[in-house]
């Protein structure tokens, strides 16, 4: 039987001990969230950011910019982005076309709305589902939420809060559930959250091969214990 987890933000002091404090985000603009989301794809964070920066001194950061830049401008930070870049191209296009038609060019109106509708007004743009939402409403410090990627979903599933349920919604869903009371509702606690959590499953917690031995985490977690307790033991001669 697996001992009870350490309180969630004692949790959190550990990863911060561990890491360091995260620098800030890159950008808390609603608009230019969802474009550092979307003009990379399956690279590093360097690599996102290089060709984010790349876009804002070869276009331009705005829907106007990006409405009418030349396409061969966009596929030069598309490539850098990765695979695929003429679908990429299409989204950045696509990204500032609804913003200018739906929301008169200003994203940051969307922020005014009431919770329910600023999620489903922003779930319109490409990539972007409930939890990218709530990052968004986190990052301009618009809800106060514990917002979750795929891998600081990973390190809570594994430290045993939630379950892994039919589909991602449910389990993000379940995941939320299980942590709430333990919550500072505080941004600047929260935003660091996200990102320490995100960090801890890119580098230690891995989706495979998860390097446990390094991990600051592993006696306060269930899949360590899991793991341990499932080893052969030797034999004795």
């Amino acid at each position: 039987m697996s001992k009870p987890r350490k309180p969630f933000q004692k949790i959190i002091a550990k990863l911060q001990a561990f890491y360091g404090s995260p620098n800030p985000p890159k950008t808390t603009d609603p608009f230019e969230m969802i474009l550092l989301e979307n003009v990379a794809y399956l690279v590093g964070d360097e690599q996102r950011e290089e060709a984010f920066e790349l876009l804002r001194d070869r276009v331009g950061l705005s829907p106007v910019d990006i409405v009418t830049a030349h396409d061969e401008k966009l596929m030069e930070v598309a490539r850098l982005g990765g695979m695929l870049p003429a679908g990429r191209v299409e989204k950045l296009r696509r990204i500032a076309n609804i913003t200018l038609q739906e929301f008169d060019g200003d994203l940051k109106s969307v922020l005014d709305l009431p919770v329910p509708k600023a999620k489903r007004a922003l779930k319109k743009f490409p990539s972007i589902a409930d939890p990218g939402a709530e990052k968004i409403l986190l990052f301009t410090r618009t809800l106060p939420v514990l917002a979750l990627e795929s891998n600081g979903l990973r390190v809570l599933l594994r430290l045993g809060y939630g379950e892994e349920r039919k589909n991602y919604s449910a389990t993000y869903r379940s995941v939320q559930e299980a942590v709430e009371a333990e919550l500072k509702k505080d941004f600047d606690w929260l935003i660091e959250a996200h990102q320490l959590l995100r960090r801890h499953g890119q580098e230690l917690c891995k989706r495979s091969e998860p390097l446990c031995a390094s991990c600051p985490l592993r006696l306060d977690c269930r899949f360590y214990q899991e793991s341990v307790s499932a080893k052969p033991r030797a034999r004795r001669g």
